[in-house]
């Protein structure tokens, strides 16, 4: 078996990464949001569970308006979350626990705390500070076209001297210029910086959103179509049936990467990045990880299948026909800080959990990596977050339920918040629900039944044949209920129906629930 931590091996390739929600995961000074040094305390919770490595939201400085993805200095951690001395040793400490460090990078927009914007509000029209950014004079009053955020409204705010910049996310959000040379070249010093300083990898948000059409002309939208929002979004994503889209998935934005894979190939043969590009195809996708891009990029239609065989044999043979001619490993996410935890959109309850777990064995069972969202090893619902807790910028911009409850911060230990998230007493920054006892690490540790070991027995079980059982997968049948496929000697069945159905010859090596001679519903296994 190959070692994944073995510099010579391209270790994402079939690795395990682990999302870890920086203010979410731990908190070691007691003010009830997660920083660095509670991320590293934690660690060999990560190595003990069997996870390959790490990707971590943004730590950088910030004001924190959507929660560390507005940055205003890029090559430094904000005070909420440590220091730099705090960032170096979490990746050393990660590294002597062979677990690789994957961070954030935010290249669409800036703060509006940025230095280059407050800069860029000092200089006025015309001026190249400006150019750093999408500013646009418009004649009428109105915005410059009709473009919308992806967080509500529009997606152009005025500036005192009546010019508009483009947002397409929050107003405190500003679209940088990728057409001027310099945001390139500081995103290159900022790769730089941090290679340095040892991590493994960047998690690239909003890939695909980096250049727009140069002419920033309307979006064309049909009468019951709403203009513009992201190919990303956090509530509807892919589901929009929008075609036009001159602020996504421009061709300019593949130069971008294929300079970015030369400088990482010059770092080192073991350092990778990941896309989040929310593209309208597979084949759309496969074009930002070519042979001389990027390493890996995001495979939402997996998270975005409903619990359907069909759907989800649907969804392995469109990834891996698209990934095939350009050599790329696919990669296969369920949840992650954007959208509903799986379990809940699976029922909830037993039967989501259920589903939950199945779906996510399927799911490790395939080649590639796979990305896991903090919280989900222990089972954990979608939280109702009440109203005057809810801190999302798109919840603060439209008033529709936001993101908050998948960023609740997730239990340890003990019978009542903050379940050792931190030393402090209280509720931490996001309530905890106050039924969340029996899913903390120490409750589910020692129980051979619970969510957390059969998330711990897959990942082991996973490491016997991930790198030796090959890219092949064959599909027995993909009726409306069952899915049956083969990858190398391992056969895979998932049972979508509401009826037990018969397993195959083999040995069982592992299953998401109960069984007992057949497969009951909503239960996957593993057979050799």
């Amino acid at each position: 078996m190959a070692d994944v931590n073995d510099p010579k091996t391209h270790w994402w390739r079939h690795a395990v990464v682990y999302q870890v929600y920086v203010r979410s995961f731990a908190d070691s000074d007691g003010d009830g949001i997660g920083d660095l040094p509670g991320i590293t305390s934690r660690l060999p919770h990560l190595a003990d569970l069997g996870v390959d490595a790490l990707w971590i939201t943004p730590f950088y400085t910030s004001p924190q308006h959507d929660h560390g993805y507005d940055v205003a200095d890029y090559r430094d951690v904000d005070p909420l979350f440590g220091t730099l001395a705090d960032a170096d040793a979490l990746v050393a400490r990660a590294h002597e626990l062979g677990l690789r460090v994957v961070v954030d990078l935010v290249p669409n927009h800036t703060s509006e705390e940025h230095e280059w914007f407050q800069a860029a509000l000092a200089a006025g029209p015309g001026s190249p500070e400006r150019a750093r950014y999408l500013f646009r004079d418009s004649p009428d009053g109105t915005p410059p076209n009709n473009w919308a955020s992806v967080f509500g409204g529009p997606a152009w705010t005025q500036v005192a001297d009546g010019q508009w910049y483009l947002h397409l996310f929050d107003s405190s959000q500003p679209d940088l210029d990728w057409r001027n040379p310099e945001v390139p070249a500081m995103f290159e010093d900022v790769l730089r910086f941090w290679l340095d300083r040892g991590v493994d990898g960047f998690r690239v948000d909003v890939a695909h959103g980096l250049f727009k059409e140069a002419s920033l002309r309307d979006q064309v939208v049909s009468e019951d179509e709403r203009p513009a929002s992201a190919a990303t979004t956090e509530h509807s994503m892919v589901e929009r049936q929008l075609k036009d889209e001159p602020m996504w998935d421009q061709p300019e934005v593949h130069d971008v990467y294929r300079s970015w894979s030369r400088l990482l190939d010059e770092a080192g043969p073991d350092r990778m990045a990941v896309a989040e590009a929310w593209t309208q195809t597979p084949e759309s996708m496969a074009a930002f990880v070519r042979p001389d891009e990027l390493d890996q990029a995001f495979n939402f239609a997996w998270l975005l299948a409903p619990w359907s065989a069909e759907a989800f044999a649907g969804v392995i043979t469109d990834t891996l026909a698209a990934v095939a001619p350009v050599g790329a490993s696919p990669t296969w996410v369920l949840s992650n800080h954007d959208v509903v935890r799986h379990a809940t959109r699976y029922g909830g309850g037993e039967r989501g959990l259920a589903r939950a777990r199945a779906a996510t064995l399927t799911m490790l069972a395939l080649p590639g990596s796979s990305y896991l969202y903090q919280g989900e090893e222990l089972g954990l619902e979608q939280v109702d977050v009440a109203p005057e807790h809810r801190q999302d910028p798109s919840y603060l911009r439209t008033g529709e339920v936001g993101r908050d409850g998948c960023r609740v911060p997730i239990p340890w230990s003990g019978s009542e918040a903050p379940y050792g998230f931190g030393p402090g007493a209280g509720q931490p920054w996001i309530p905890q629900p106050p039924h969340w006892a029996p899913l903390t690490v120490a409750a589910q540790a020692d129980d051979p039944s619970s969510t957390l070991s059969f998330y711990r027995e897959a990942l082991r079980t996973r490491r016997d044949f991930a790198w030796t059982a090959g890219d092949e997968v064959e599909i027995v049948s993909a009726g409306p209920e069952v899915l049956t496929f083969r990858r190398g000697p391992l056969t895979v069945v998932l049972n979508c129906g509401d009826s037990a159905v018969e397993l195959p010859a083999g040995e069982l090596l592992l299953a998401s629930g109960p069984v007992d001679g057949t497969l009951p519903p909503d239960t996957a296994a593993w057979l050799r």
